[in-house]
C-alpha cells in the first residue's frame, strides 16, 4: 500500500501496526464473526487504502455499539438509525451522480463541503479511476477485493473485470457468477428439450434411418431403375407412389410424435418462477435515480419517526458518527432496490436469483444465499416491514442469563420466530430449508440446506455484491465445491463503516471486505439441483449457477434416441431372403432361356426380371405396420382402464408384448414416498390397525393433570411423574403395567427425532405439518399426534408437547445433546432435560430436571446397545417379514454427574484434531451406549403404489424378469423389496455392500453360482467395482437370478446396468420409472415407460409411454402389449404371402410366353391389387384378437410364449412362403390351362380368383370377428365387382358375364383355398395353439 495515502496525524489510525496484538486477539477471538466497523474515528482520507485490511482494525467503541446499532439498521435494509442526519439533498445528488461516465473528482466534490482537504487524497487515488492498475488487482486474485468503483452494482451492467471472466466461456472450466447481474460469459439457456430432432436434422436423420432399412433402399433402386427406358415396365408412378407415401407416412409419424414432444417440453419450459431484479444507480438509469432519492427521504422520515422509540440509546451512537457521516455524502440506503418479475422456466439465465416457496420445483442449480419462513417480511417491502422490531432488537429480548453472550442471543433470535426478518426456515437454524431429492437420487429423505453464513445475513438488495465462483459442470449429484465472495461496498448507497450486528459463531461477517473474511465456502449443503423440489414452509432466494445442458440432471440424463422395434429388424431380416428369392429367380428364368440365345443384352432381360417380381418385396408392408400401430396407440390412449395414458413413442408398440426384463424405480414408482406408522409393539403387546385406539386411550389417562393439582404446582410431565397413576386405580396391575411401557414407549418417539413443526394456512385455517430429513420421523411423529400427544413447538435449545385432547402443553424438555443418524451408525440420539413448570422462562438450570438419553436405531445395532431380552429379534424379524422398517427404541436415565462427566469428554473429542469422530462415537458409546431400557419396536410402513403386489406377481408368471434399481438405502430398498412381493416369501437375500476388493468380489460370485434361485440385494459401490472387474461373470449370473435390487445407483449406473442386460441377453428390456434420475435408464431400455410423478414429469415426457400407475403397466404389456405383435405378426405374415402369391402368378406367366419380361398385371391393376382390392380386409386384422382380456391377465403365460417370438419366425415365414408358391401356381397354371395362355380371358379369371383368394384368407385368419372386418371383406368384394366394367382394357368384358367364367373362377378357388384351410384345421385339431387350451378351459 503506497504510504502516500497514510496519513501520519489521523487519531488512532492503525495501519501500521497490522501484526499488533489487537488483530491477532480479534482474530483468535472470532475469526470469522469480526466486526465490519473499521476506524470510524479516523478521517475518510484513510477509507480507500483501508479497503483490503479492514477486519484488524475493530475500536473497542465499536464492540460496545455495535449489537445495538447493526441490529436495528440490519433489519431494514442498512442503517436507518442515523437516517435523519442525511437529509441534504446536495449530498444526495453528489451520491447519484456517480455514473460511469463522471470522473472521481466529480463523484466526491459534492459532499465534501464539510472537509475540503478530506477529499483530497481520494481526488488523487481516484482521478483516473484506478483504471491502469485493475491488472495489478487481477494480479492479487483472491488476495484483495476490488474496490467498490471497480465493481457493479446494476443488473445489467456487466462487470469491469471482464477480461477475468472472458475465459469462462469453456464449460470445462470453472464459471465466476455475478450475482443479479448479466454474465459477460454466455450460457446454455435453461430449457428442457426431449426432442429428438431439430428443424434441420428432421430429413437427413429421418431419412437415413429409414433407408438404413434394407427393404426401403430396395425400392428406392427399383423406382430409379424405371428412369432407364430400356428397364421401364408400366407406368413409372406404379413405383414412386408407393415408395413416397410409405416415406411420407413414416416421417409424418416420427413429425408427430416430435412435434408433441416439443409441445410438452414447451409446457414445462413455459412454467413460472418470481425472479429478483435489481435496480440501482449503477445501472445509470436517471428516473430509478429519482426514485431511489424519493426512496430515501421516505426512509429517513421513518428513520426519524422510528428514532423516538428510544431515544436515549440511540443519542450516543448519533452523536459519534455525526461528525464523520454528516460532510461526507454517503448515504445509508441500500446498493440496490428489489422488484420481483415472474419470468419463465426457459428465460431464467445464470446470474439470476430466484424466489422459491413451498412444493416449487427447481428449474435450474441454484446456489441457496437466502432462507426465511414465510411469516419474515416479503422482500418487497424490507424498508417498511420491521419498523416493530426496532425496539426489540434495541432493548434486547428477556432471554435466559444463559444465553446473553452475543452469539446465543443472535441464536436464540434465529431460532424463535418473533423477529419479521428471522432468516431460518424455521426453529432450528439458520436459514434452513428442506429440499426433497427423490426426482434426482431416488433417495426418499429429505435433505437439509442452508444458505451460506454470509449471505444469509445479507439484505436481498445487497446481492448484486456476491459473486458465486463455481466448478465445471459436473454430472455428481452428491458434490458441489464452490465459493461465493462478498465484494467491497459500492460506491453510492451504502456506507461500510456503520457497526455490523453481532452474529454467531459460525458467521462469516458480510460487510468485511478484506481479503481473509469475504469469501465463503460452497458444499453440496448450498445448493439445490434442478428438479429437485422445496419440501419447507420457508422462502428460499437462490441463485442460478447451471442451466439447462449444463445441470445435473441434464448431465445425468442420456440424449434421447431414435428407437426400433424388434419386428421391424426381424421383418427387415425376411425381406432379405425374399430379395434373394427374386434375384435367384429372375437368374432362373433368364438361365432356362440360355444366356445366350437372350435379345439384346442377358443384365437387362434380368434386371426387367427383378423389377417384374419386386412386389414380392411388398412396399404396402411398411404402409400396413406403421398405420397398425397407430391403430395399437389410439387403442392403448383410449382404454379406460388406464386413464391418462399417453403414446409418446408411435413405432414401437409391439415392443410391448416381447418385454423379458422389467426395470423399476423404487420411489415414486414401486411406492408413493408417504411412510405411515403401521405397527409398535412394548415387548408383552403389540398394537396395529384398529388397537391404535388403546395406545390413544393410555397417552390420554397417562398425559392428564388431575384436576386437584394447585394452581402454582407442576403442570407438567416427566418420565417419573408418578400422580398420573391415580387416574388408573381400578385398572389391573398388568394393564397398568402395559399403560405405562405404552406412555414411555410413546415420550420416547414424541421426543427423539429431528422433526420441527410448522404452521401453515390452508383454505383459511393454520395446519400444523412436519420436517425433517426422514420421513420416517415424520410419520412417527404424525402417530404420536395421532395418540394425543403432539409436539407443537421446537428449537435447537428445546421442544413442547401438548395434549391433543386438552389443548395445554404437558411435556416440556430442554434439549442437551443431538446425536443425527448417520448411514453408518444406523441410530440416533438425544440428550433431554425434563422441565416440570417450576423452573422460571430464564432460568434453565442443569440441576433442576431429570436428564434422559434417548436412542432409536436399526435393529442390527441396537441389538447389543439395549439391555438384554427375549423378544427383540422375534419382533423384529416377524416386521421385517412383513416388509416393514422396524426401529428400536431405548433409553437411559442419567445422573446430572453422569451428564457433566460425559459432556467434559464429549468435548475434549470434538476438539481433537486427529480422529475426531471416532473418538467422539466412543464417548457416546462408553457413556450412554449401554444398557439401554428397551422400550419398544415400531413399524414404519413405505406405502406402496396401488396394486403393487399383484401387478408385480402378474408379471412374474408373465416371464419377465424384474430388476429394482434405486438411488435409496440398502435397508429401505430390502423392506419395500419384501413388502412388494418382489422377493417371495421366505426367499433368500444375497446382500453385497461396500465391496472394496477384488478377491471378496469372487467370492460372492461363487457363492451366487451355487444358489441361483436366491436374490441379490447389492449397492452402487460393490456394483461399480463388479462391472469393473467381472463384468460378463457378474451380468452372466445376474440375469439368472429371479430378482436382483440394486441400491444407491447414480442415474448413469442405472442406464448402464440396462445397456448390458439387453447387449448381454438380447432380449427386450423396460425401464419403467417417475423421476428425473429415471430418465437415462427409461431412454437406454428398449421399452421407457413413464409413471406422471408428484413432483415432475421429467420421466414421462422422456419416455416412449406414460402412464400414471404402476398397475396400469400390467395391462400396457399383458394385454395391448401382446395384441399389438399377435397382429403386427399376422399382419406382416398376410402382407408377404401377398405380394409373394401374385409374384408366383408372374413366374407362371413368364415360363408360359418363353421367358419374356411381360408383366401379367399391369398399370392399374397392380395398384388396385395392392390398395384399393385387398388392404381394407387385410389392414382389418389389426382388430384381431384371439382371447379377451380377462383371460390374458388370468393366464399370463400366454404372455411367456410371446418372448420366443413363435409368431413370427423363420417357420411361418417358410410355411406362408409355401402356401403362396402353392396358391399362385394353382390360380395362374389352371388359369391358363383352362382359359389360354396369354390375353383378357386368362387376366380375368386369374386376376378375379387372386383377389377372391385373399379375401376368403383373410377371413380364415381371423380369430374374433369384429364389424369393422365384416364391413371391410363385404365393402371390398362389393367394390371390386363394381369396378369390373371399368377394366375393359385389361379384361374380356363380353366373357365376364359368362357362366363359363364364373365355374372357372369357382373352381380354381376352391382348389386354391380348400388344401390350406384343411391343413390348418388338421394342425389346430393335433396340436392346438395355448389360447385354444385356454378357450376350452
Amino acid at each position: 500500500m503506497s504510504s502516500s495515502y497514510h496519513q501520519p496525524d489521523a487519531p488512532n489510525s492503525p495501519l501500521d501496526d497490522s501484526d499488533s496484538d489487537l488483530d491477532l486477539d480479534i482474530q483468535e477471538l472470532d475469526p470469522i464473526t469480526t466486526s465490519a466497523a473499521t476506524g470510524l474515528s479516523s478521517s475518510r482520507k484513510e477509507r480507500k487504502p483501508q479497503e483490503e485490511r479492514r477486519t484488524a482494525h475493530i475500536p473497542l467503541r465499536n464492540l460496545r455499539m455495535g449489537g445495538l446499532r447493526g441490529l436495528g439498521k440490519r433489519s431494514r435494509g442498512y442503517g436507518d438509525l442515523g437516517r435523519d442526519r442525511d437529509g441534504n439533498n446536495e449530498d444526495l445528488y453528489g451520491l447519484l451522480s456517480d455514473e460511469p461516465g463522471v470522473d472521481g473528482a466529480n463523484r466526491y466534490s459534492a459532499g465534501s463541503s464539510n472537509g475540503g482537504e478530506d477529499g483530497a487524497p481520494l481526488l488523487a487515488a481516484n482521478g483516473h479511476r484506478r483504471r491502469p492498475s485493475t491488472d495489478t488487482f487481477n494480479k492479487l486474485g483472491s488476495h484483495l477485493r476490488l474496490p467498490s468503483f471497480l465493481s457493479t452494482t446494476g443488473s445489467q451492467a456487466p462487470p469491469d473485470d471482464a477480461e477475468e471472466q472472458a475465459e469462462e466461456h469453456d464449460p470445462s472450466s470453472s464459471r465466476t457468477v455475478s450475482v443479479g447481474a448479466s454474465q459477460t460469459a454466455r450460457f446454455p439457456p435453461n430449457a428442457v428439450s426431449n426432442a429428438k430432432y431439430t428443424p434441420v436434422s428432421f430429413l437427413p436423420v429421418t431419412l437415413y434411418n429409414e433407408f438404413s432399412f434394407f427393404f426401403n433402399m430396395y425400392f428406392l433402386l427399383v423406382a430409379l431403375s424405371q428412369a432407364i427406358p430400356p428397364l421401364r415396365i408400366g407406368y413409372l408412378s406404379t413405383y414412386i407412389v408407393p415408395l413416397v407415401a410409405v416415406l411420407a407416412i413414416t416421417l409424418g409419424k416420427e413429425a408427430f410424435d416430435d412435434i408433441g414432444r416439443r409441445r410438452r417440453d414447451n409446457e414445462a419450459n413455459s412454467e413460472g418462477y418470481t425472479v429478483l431484479c435489481f435496480d440501482g444507480p449503477g445501472v445509470g438509469n436517471a428516473e430509478r435515480y429519482h426514485a431511489k432519492k424519493k426512496l430515501k427521504l421516505k426512509q429517513n422520515a421513518k428513520s426519524k419517526r422510528k428514532t423516538l422509540v428510544e431515544p436515549d440509546r440511540l443519542s450516543d451512537i448519533q452523536e459519534e458518527d455525526a461528525a464523520e457521516n454528516r460532510g461526507t455524502g454517503l448515504a445509508q440506503f441500500p446498493s440496490t432496490s428489489v422488484r420481483e418479475v415472474i419470468r419463465k422456466s426457459r428465460d431464467l439465465k445464470v446470474g439470476d436469483v430466484l424466489k422459491l416457496g413451498k412444493d416449487q420445483r427447481v428449474p435450474a442449480d441454484v446456489v441457496i444465499l437466502k432462507s426465511y419462513t414465510n411469516e419474515s417480511a416479503p422482500i418487497a417491502e424490507e424498508n417498511e416491514a420491521p419498523i416493530k422490531s426496532q425496539s426489540l432488537l434495541v432493548e434486547p429480548i428477556s432471554d435466559p442469563p444463559v444465553d446473553s453472550t452475543a452469539a446465543t442471543v443472535a441464536e436464540g433470535h434465529e431460532s424463535t420466530s418473533k423477529l419479521g426478518n428471522t432468516p431460518s426456515a424455521d426453529a432450528g437454524g439458520v436459514g434452513e430449508t428442506f429440499i426433497r431429492t427423490d426426482q434426482l437420487d431416488g433417495e426418499t429423505d429429505w435433505k437439509l440446506r442452508l444458505g451460506s453464513p454470509l449471505t444469509q445475513s445479507l439484505e436481498p438488495s445487497e446481492f448484486v455484491r456476491l459473486r458465486v465462483v463455481a466448478g465445471k459442470p459436473d454430472k455428481k449429484v452428491n458434490e458441489f465445491v464452490g465459493t461465493v465472495d462478498l465484494l467491497p461496498v459500492n460506491r453510492a448507497g451504502y456506507d461500510p463503516y456503520l457497526p455490523r450486528p453481532p452474529r454467531l459463531s459460525n458467521e462469516v461477517n458480510p460487510e468485511q471486505p478484506s481479503s481473509s473474511t469475504n469469501s465463503a465456502p460452497l458444499t453440496i449443503d448450498n445448493t439445490a439441483w434442478c428438479n429437485t423440489v422445496l419440501a419447507s414452509n420457508a422462502t428460499t432466494l437462490a441463485v442460478v449457477v447451471y442451466t439447462g445442458s449444463q445441470t445435473r440432471s441434464a448431465l445425468s440424463t442420456s440424449p434421447s434416441r431414435s428407437k426400433t422395434g424388434l419386428l421391424e429388424y426381424e421383418i427387415n431380416s425376411l425381406t432379405k431372403i425374399l430379395c434373394a428369392l427374386t434375384a435367384t429367380l429372375s437368374i432362373v428364368l433368364v438361365a432356362l432361356e440360355g444366356f445366350e440365345k437372350v435379345e439384346g443384352k442377358w443384365y437387362v432381360k434380368m434386371t426387367r426380371f427383378l423389377v417384374l417380381f419386386s412386389t414380392i418385396v411388398p412396399i404396402s408392408l411398411r404402409v400396413n405396420l406403421d398405420m397398425g400401430k397407430t391403430v395399437y396407440s389410439w387403442f392403448i390412449q383410449r382404454d379406460t382402464g388406464m386413464p391418462g395414458a399417453v403414446v409418446r413413442t408411435s413405432t414401437i408398440p409391439e415392443e410391448l408384448g416381447r418385454i423379458e426384463y422389467l426395470l423399476s424405480d423404487k420411489t415414486g414408482t414401486l411406492t408413493q414416498n408417504e411412510m405411515e406408522m403401521k405397527k409398535i409393539h412394548v415387548g408383552t403387546v403389540s398394537y396395529a390397525n384398529e388397537a391404535m385406539d388403546e395406545v390413544a386411550s393410555y397417552i390420554k389417562q397417562g398425559f392428564s393433570v388431575p384436576v386437584s393439582t394447585d394452581a402454582s404446582q407442576s403442570m407438567l410431565i416427566t418420565p417419573s411423574s408418578t400422580f398420573v397413576a391415580s387416574t388408573t386405580i381400578t385398572a389391573t396391575r398388568t394393564r397398568r403395567e402395559i399403560g405405562s411401557r405404552v406412555r414411555d414407549v410413546v415420550l420416547a418417539l414424541a421426543i427423539c427425532h429431528n422433526v420441527t413443526p410448522t404452521a401453515e394456512e390452508d383454505n383459511g385455517q393454520m395446519v400444523t405439518s412436519y420436517q425433517a430429513s426422514s420421513p420416517d420421523e415424520i410419520a412417527i411423529v404424525k402417530w404420536t399426534e395421532a395418540v394425543n400427544l403432539r409436539l407443537t413447538h421446537r428449537d435447537r435449545k428445546g421442544m413442547t408437547l401438548h395434549s391433543v385432547d386438552t389443548g395445554r402443553p404437558v411435556v416440556r424438555v430442554h434439549i442437551l445433546e443431538v446425536f443425527p443418524f448417520t448411514s453408518d451408525g444406523k441410530r440416533m440420539g438425544i440428550i433431554v432435560q425434563f422441565l416440570d413448570g417450576s423452573e422460571t422462562a430464564g432460568s434453565v438450570n442443569i440441576e433442576a430436571g431429570e436428564i434422559w438419553f434417548y436412542q432409536k436405531g436399526a435393529d442390527t445395532v441396537m441389538g447389543s446397545i439395549v439391555a438384554a431380552n427375549d423378544w427383540l429379534d422375534e419382533e423384529t424379524a416377524n416386521m421385517a417379514r412383513e416388509g416393514l422398517r422396524t426401529l428400536v427404541v431405548g433409553r437411559k436415565r442419567m445422573s446430572v454427574q453422569q451428564y457433566q462427566e460425559f459432556a467434559a469428554s464429549y468435548k475434549e473429542a470434538a476438539v481433537s484434531i486427529n480422529g475426531r469422530d471416532a473418538g467422539m462415537a466412543r464417548v457416546v458409546s462408553h457413556y450412554l451406549e449401554r444398557d439401554l431400557e428397551l422400550l419398544g419396536v415400531t413399524g414404519v410402513e413405505d406405502k406402496l403404489q396401488r396394486d403393487v403386489k399383484p401387478s408385480l406377481e402378474l408379471l412374474r408368471n408373465a416371464g419377465i424378469k424384474i430388476w429394482m434399481l434405486t438411488g435409496d438405502k440398502v435397508e429401505t430398498a430390502r423392506c419395500v423389496a419384501v413388502s412388494a412381493k418382489l422377493v417371495a416369501r421366505g426367499q433368500y437375500i444375497h446382500t453385497i455392500a461396500k465391496l472394496k476388493r477384488k478377491d471378496n468380489a469372487q467370492d460372492h460370485l461363487d457363492f451366487l453360482r451355487g444358489k441361483k434361485d436366491s436374490a441379490l440385494l447389492i449397492d452402487g459401490e460393490s456394483l461399480a467395482l463388479l462391472l469393473t472387474h467381472f463384468r460378463t461373470e457378474f451380468i452372466g449370473l445376474a440375469v439368472l437370478l429371479p430378482a436382483v435390487i440394486a441400491c444407491r445407483c447414480s442415474p448413469t449406473q442405472k442406464a448402464d446396468i440396462a445397456i448390458l442386460i439387453r447387449e448381454f441377453t438380447k432380449k427386450r428390456i423396460c425401464c419403467i420409472g417417475d423421476g428425473g434420475n429415471d430418465v437415462s435408464m427409461i431412454q437406454a431400455a428398449d421399452v421407457g415407460v413413464g409413471i406422471v410423478g408428484k413432483e415432475g414429469r421429467q420421466a414421462s415426457l422422456a419416455a416412449d409411454f406414460s402412464i400414471t400407475q404402476f398397475c396400469h403397466l400390467t395391462k400396457l404389456l399383458v394385454w395391448h402389449g401382446r395384441n399389438s405383435y399377435k397382429r403386427s405378426a399376422k399382419l406382416a405374415q398376410f402382407v408377404i404371402h401377398r405380394g409373394l402369391i401374385i409374384s408366383v402368378c408372374q413366374t407362371m406367366y413368364s415360363i408360359a410366353i418363353k421367358f419374356e419380361p411381360d408383366g401379367l398385371y399391369k398399370d392399374w391393376l397392380m395398384v388396385g391389387y395392392a390398395t384399393v382390392y385387398t388392404m381394407a380386409p387385410v389392414f382389418s386384422l389389426v382388430l384381431d384378437k384371439d382371447v379377451d382380456e380377462n383371460l390374458a391377465n388370468l393366464y399370463p403365460e400366454l404372455y411367456k410364449e410371446l418372448t420366443s417370438g413363435s409368431s413370427l419366425s423363420y417357420r411361418t415365414f417358410f410355411v406362408w412362403v409355401f402356401v403362396s408358391i402353392y396358391q399362385g401356381s394353382m390360380i395362374q397354371g389352371l388359369s391358363q390351362i383352362l382359359t389360354e395362355t396369354s390375353g383378357p380371358k386368362m387376366t380375368a379369371v386369374s386376376f378375379t380368383v387372386l383377389v377372391l383368394n385373399e379375401l376368403c384368407m383373410v377371413a380364415f385368419e381371423i380369430t374374433t370377428w369384429h364389424p369393422v372386418m365384416i364391413i371391410c371383406l363385404l365393402g371390398t368384394l362389393l367394390v371390386y365387382l363394381g369396378s369390373m366394367p371399368f377394366l375393359g382394357g385389361y379384361f374380356d368384358l363380353a366373357f365376364i358375364i359368362t357362366w363359363g367364367f364364373v365355374w372357372r373362377v369357382l373352381a380354381i378357388g376352391a382348389i386354391s383355398l380348400i388344401p390350406p384351410y384343411a391343413g390348418k384345421l388338421i394342425r389346430r385339431a393335433v396340436k392346438p395353439p395355448s389360447y385354444r387350451k385356454v378357450q376350452a378351459i
